[in-house]
């Protein structure tokens, strides 16, 4: 089982790229409720020079009013989390795979929906 959504694009633009993500999770039904740019957030805090590198909270409404009516404490693991980084590859968008975060949780039937929604996040990765 992998654990992580990986896809690297050689020779990319970092803005187009994260204009593409952006896109494809809003095409497969998900919202960026949260944003960090951890470049500028490591210039201005730590005076350190990073490549570029942001985080996405991505969520899908639906899927994650599901998941929080089976369990409660699952919003301790929402949103799903997409990384948009530069590399010496090119650009690189990651997410860690639901349902393998989703493993800590004791719960069958939130187990399936977690699959459903990493292979949504799968969807829009493949996309970009």
């Amino acid at each position: 089982m992998s654990y992580t959504i990986d896809r690297v694009f050689a020779g990319a633009d970092f803005a187009d790229i994260d204009s593409r993500t952006r896109k494809a999770l809003a095409d497969k039904g998900f919202g960026v409720l949260t944003e960090i740019d951890v470049q500028t957030v490591m210039k201005k805090k730590l005076d350190a020079d990073l490549p570029g590198y942001r985080i996405l909270g991505a969520c899908n409404p639906q899927m994650a009013h599901e998941a929080i009516l089976l369990e409660p404490r699952v919003g301790a693991m929402l949103p799903c989390n997409v990384i948009i980084r530069e590399t010496g590859d090119g650009v690189e968008v990651s997410a860690i795979d639901p349902a393998a975060s989703m493993m800590a949780i004791d719960n069958a039937t939130l187990q399936a929906v977690a699959g459903q929604v990493g292979g949504m996040l799968a969807e829009a990765v493949a996309a970009i």
